[in-house]
C-alpha cells in the first residue's frame, strides 16, 4: 500500500528545569501512524497531548530524539526541511500571524511563484495564482494589492490554503486550522479540505482538539494523550464506538444540542500535566474510571482489532 507520509516510533524528550533539578519529559512516546493518498488523517486530543510536537517534527521544526519519518517512502534526515517543500505544505493556526501586516498579500504569492520557479512571466504567474485562489472560492482581482487587515480571518485562512496549493502538494499539514476562525466560518474551511481531497487528491494531516470537525472531515483518526496514541482507526468507529476510556470521556465532554440535558463536564484535569507525563504505567490511570492495578505499574501495549488500534490493559 502506498503511503504519502509514515511516522515510525517518533519520540521527543524535553529537559525542564536547571542543572540541579532537571526533569525529562517524553512529549511524544514512540508515535507511529501513516497517511494514504487522498486521505484526511486527524491527530486529536486535548491541549498538551503531544499532537503539535508531533506535527512540528513532521514539519522539520523540531528534531526527533528517536524515530523515523518517511515521505513517499523516502526517509527524512535529521534537520532536513527540504523534503517538505517537494510535496508538503503547512497551514498554520493563526491566519493573521501568517502574513506581515505591512505587506500586501499578493506579494507572498508572487514570492512563492518566483522561489519555486512556477511561472516564466508575470502574466503566467497571475494565471496560476488566480487558478489556486478559485480553488478556495476567491479570485486574483479580489485580493490583488490588499493588505491582511482588509480580509476576515476566514478569508485569510482560505488565502493561506491557496498559497500552499501553488506548489501542487500531495500533503497538507493543517495545525488547528479553524481554532481562530469564527464559528460561522469554520465549516467553510473544513469543507474546503474535503473538496481538495476529493477533487485534487490531496492528503491532509489535520491536527485538532475539536472532535466535531475531526469527525466530519476525517477518514481516520488517532487520539493522543500525554504523548501516546491511545486509540486509532476509522473515524466512525473510533468516535461512535470508542474502546479506550479516554476516548469515551472525550466523547462525553462534547455538549449535545439538547436543552433538557445539562453538561457535567466529565473530563477534568485531576493532576498536573507534568505528573501525568512522568507517571509510571498508563499515563491515563489517574483519571480513568476503569483503572486496574496493572495500569499503575506497567505501560499498556498496542492491541490491534482489524483496522482499530487501542493502547489499554483492558484488552490485554
Amino acid at each position: 500500500m502506498e503511503k504519502v507520509l509514515e511516522v515510525d516510533q517518533l519520540t521527543k524528550i524535553f529537559s525542564l528545569g536547571n542543572m540541579l533539578s532537571r526533569v525529562r519529559i517524553t512529549a511524544t512516546d514512540r508515535v507511529s501512524f501513516h497517511i494514504k493518498p487522498a486521505e484526511i488523517f486527524a491527530l486529536a486530543g486535548e491541549s498538551g497531548c503531544g499532537k503539535t510536537t508531533t506535527a512540528r517534527m513532521v514539519m522539520g521544526f523540531e528534531v526527533p530524539t528517536s524515530g523515523v519519518i518517511y515521505y513517499r517512502g523516502e526517509r527524512a534526515a535529521k534537520n532536513e526541511k527540504v523534503w517538505l517543500t517537494r510535496g508538503t505544505q503547512v497551514i498554520f493556526q493563526d491566519p493573521f500571524g501568517t502574513f506581515n501586516p505591512l505587506r500586501t498579500v499578493d506579494s507572498y504569492f508572487f514570492e512563492t511563484v518566483h522561489n519555486y520557479r512556477l511561472a516564466s512571466g508575470k502574466k503566467e504567474a497571475i494565471g496560476l495564482i488566480d487558478q489556486k485562489l478559485r480553488a478556495v472560492g476567491l479570485s486574483f482581482d479580489e485580493f490583488s494589492g490588499k493588505y491582511p487587515s482588509e480580509f476576515s480571518g476566514g478569508q485569510l485562512q482560505r488565502i493561506s490554503i491557496s498559497r500552499a496549493l501553488l506548489t501542487n502538494p500531495t500533503l497538507l499539514i493543517a495545525d488547528e486550522p479553524v481554532s481562530m476562525v469564527d464559528a460561522s466560518l469554520r465549516m467553510s474551511i473544513v469543507n474546503l479540505f474535503k473538496k481538495l481531497k476529493e477533487e485534487l487528491g490531496v492528503s491532509v494531516l489535520y491536527i485538532t482538539h475539536d472532535l466535531a470537525t475531526a469527525y466530519y472531515v476525517s477518514d481516520r483518526i488517532a487520539i493522543m494523550f500525554r504523548g501516546n496514541i491511545v486509540e486509532m482507526g476509522p473515524v466512525e468507529q473510533v468516535l461512535m464506538d470508542p474502546q479506550h476510556p479516554y476516548t469515551r470521556l472525550l466523547r462525553e465532554s462534547i455538549p449535545e444540542a439538547d436543552p433538557n440535558k445539562r453538561w457535567s463536564g466529565v473530563v477534568k484535569l485531576t493532576e498536573l500535566e507534568q505528573q501525568e507525563y512522568l507517571r509510571q504505567g498508563c499515563r491515563f490511570a489517574g483519571r480513568c474510571p476503569a483503572v486496574m492495578e496493572a495500569c499503575r505499574g506497567q505501560a499498556p501495549a498496542d492491541v490491534q482489532f482489524g483496522d482499530l488500534l487501542v493502547k489499554c490493559h483492558k484488552y490485554t
